[in-house]
């Protein structure tokens, strides 16, 4: 008997309720034990106001690639091109700004960066949608395609950009309430709107979702839409964060996202999950992060550990997955 199958008797004995409840918010108990162990080993990442101030900030541009990775997820489909969509918007508004001279209006310069992302993904969405592309085709695809347009722009970075458009993104407090703004209008809009319902049902069952009405090809261009907004998003504040634009900007943000989201109790399979769950994967990421950059642990093994939070995020999703099927099925049973 697996492993995954053992844990799943125990839960048997509790309430179906409590058991649907605890396998939504998991996430949090997690983080919870994380916290102290990070406090009993590194205690400087908790009394040092500074150092969590900064994992604060510095987890701004991930947690908008993971926020728009969520939306794909919940819908049943995902984005591989997030960080690509990510790092062109923020290198070809740069190169409007910076080096073509284009515009010099900061407001203009963010009207682009966020039409640009946006634009990518409604493309990526109209390709699945209405042409029938499978998604990780398309989005490997244009993975490829911007993450190399990138260097065709501009293999130097880029600096020199107007500083009311670079200021958001590099005043911690303004980042960190754009991204929590972000999370809760976005958590509002699937809680409560008939366009959240709608991206549930496609990612439950997209033909039963059509079969009672839904536009499903216009829910799936839409949130590839908001998908690339957001990371376009994070392109901005990631530009903000480091002053500059570099050719390699957002890049290995893909995995990352996806470990985060899945951590945070977002289905693999969509309909499933939580955006507020989403946050607090990305919230362990960061706080895994910053405890090995003030411990003193060589940075590659940064990496190293990613990787290792991304396996054990997909095993405990299949020991997620495996108690819910238990559960429901004694429940069906009873």
């Amino acid at each position: 008997m697996s492993t995954s199958n053992i844990v799943a008797r125990q839960f048997e004995r509790i309430p179906e309720r409590t058991v649907l409840v605890l396998l939504e918010n998991m996430i949090w108990p997690i983080l919870a034990v994380i916290s102290l162990l990070v406090l009993a080993t590194v205690p400087r990442v908790f009394t040092n106001t500074m150092a969590l101030r900064l994992m604060l900030f510095a987890a701004v541009p991930l947690g908008l690639v993971v926020l728009a990775e969520s939306i794909c997820l919940l819908s049943g489909h995902f984005d591989l091109s997030v960080g690509a969509i990510a790092g062109f918007s923020a290198v070809f508004t740069a190169m409007v700004l910076a080096e073509w001279s284009l515009v010099s209006s900061p407001v203009l310069g963010v009207a682009i960066v966020l039409a640009v992302g946006s634009a990518i993904g409604a493309t990526n969405g109209i390709m699945i949608a209405k042409l029938g592309m499978n998604p990780f085709l398309q989005t490997l695809a244009f993975f490829i395609i911007f993450g190399g347009g990138k260097l065709a722009l501009t293999t130097q970075p880029i600096s020199g950009l107007p500083e009311g458009y670079v200021a958001p993104g590099g005043n911690e407090y303004v980042a960190i309430g754009i991204l929590l703004a972000s999370f809760a209008f976005m958590a509002v809009v699937f809680r409560y709107t008939a366009f959240g319902q709608a991206v549930y049902a496609v990612g439950s069952d997209e033909e039963a979702a059509r079969a009672v009405g839904i536009r499903t090809d216009r829910t799936i261009i839409a949130v590839y839409a908001l998908s690339g907004f957001f990371c376009a998003l994070a392109g901005w504040m990631l530009t903000g964060y480091t002053g500059l634009v570099s050719p390699d900007i957002a890049d290995d943000m893909v995995f990352p996202a996806f470990a985060a989201a899945i951590i945070g109790g977002i289905s693999l399979f969509g309909g499933r999950g939580k955006l507020l769950g989403a946050l607090g994967g990305v919230l362990l990421l960061s706080l895994v992060e910053t405890a090995l950059n003030v411990g003193g642990f060589d940075p590659t093994l940064i990496e190293v550990v990613n990787g290792i939070v991304l396996l054990i995020a997909i095993l405990l999703y299949n020991t997620k997955e495996t108690i819910r099927e238990r559960v429901l099925s004694a429940g069906v049973r009873s």
